[in-house]
């Protein structure tokens, strides 16, 4: 049974959404601020929240923003009543793995709840019981399973996609992956015109562990392709 911890103000969307999950057998917990559902997300294990942005207390954004902060990789569902551009891609960069505008089709929401679940269960079959798994680039260190980027053995801080995406690129140096890929891989599935989405993230990864922006010496453009990790390192 997935848990599923649902933080909505709205409460007659947030029942109508409970019921939907628990059609899915899955078992719910609702809470309608922020700061209540910041404390239960740390307090107890949940396979997925439900996020919404406009919140009392503390808004949706900072919610994710904190507990990515403190390595809570649970899996965010974000809603919100906003449908500007900018806003659904503050959302996804503050960590959210998926996102929402309502108002939206239960129908869509049960069909991405469901690739949400089938990607964590992907996951858990490609974990190997094998030693952790460390990339090292000559002063570049990547640990896979601690999630974990060293630079001149300095740690670097990434936020949960931009490590996705330099985990990605360097598990396949030399490959080039174009943005609709990397949105399907590192997004889960289609985001139709946020490709733009990819160039911020490797615009801001780029800026962390990048000597000189002029002549990158790890992640490179593939003109008219996209993006690869320098297989001649």
């Amino acid at each position: 049974m997935k848990r599923v911890l649902i933080i909505e103000d709205d409460k007659n969307l947030a029942d109508l959404v409970a019921i939907h999950l628990k059609d899915l057998d899955c078992a719910i917990e609702t809470v309608h601020d922020g700061i209540s559902g910041f404390n239960a997300a740390m307090e107890q294990a949940y396979d997925l929240i439900i996020l919404d942005i406009m919140l009392p207390k503390l808004d949706g954004i900072a919610v994710s923003q904190k507990l990515r902060a403190l390595e809570n990789y649970t899996s965010i569902l974000m809603l919100t009543a906003k449908n500007e551009e900018f806003d659904k891609v503050l959302g996804l960069e503050s960590g959210a793995d998926d996102y929402m505008t309502k108002p939206f089709s239960i129908r869509e929401f049960i069909a991405r709840v469901k690739a949400i679940f089938r990607r964590q269960e992907q996951n858990q079959r490609s974990k190997s019981p094998t030693p952790k798994k460390v990339l090292i680039f000559e002063n570049l260190s990547i640990d896979l399973e601690k999630r974990k980027v060293e630079l001149n053995n300095k740690r670097i801080d990434l936020t949960p996609k931009e490590f996705d995406l330099l985990g990605l690129l360097a598990s396949h140096p030399g490959r080039s992956f174009n943005r609709e890929e990397i949105l399907r891989i590192i997004w889960g599935y289609e985001f139709n015109g946020y490709e733009h989405t990819v160039n911020s993230h490797i615009n801001r990864l780029r800026s962390k562990i990048e000597k000189d922006l002029n002549n990158n010496k790890f992640i490179l453009t593939s003109w008219g392709l996209g993006y690869r990790f320098n297989d001649e390192i």
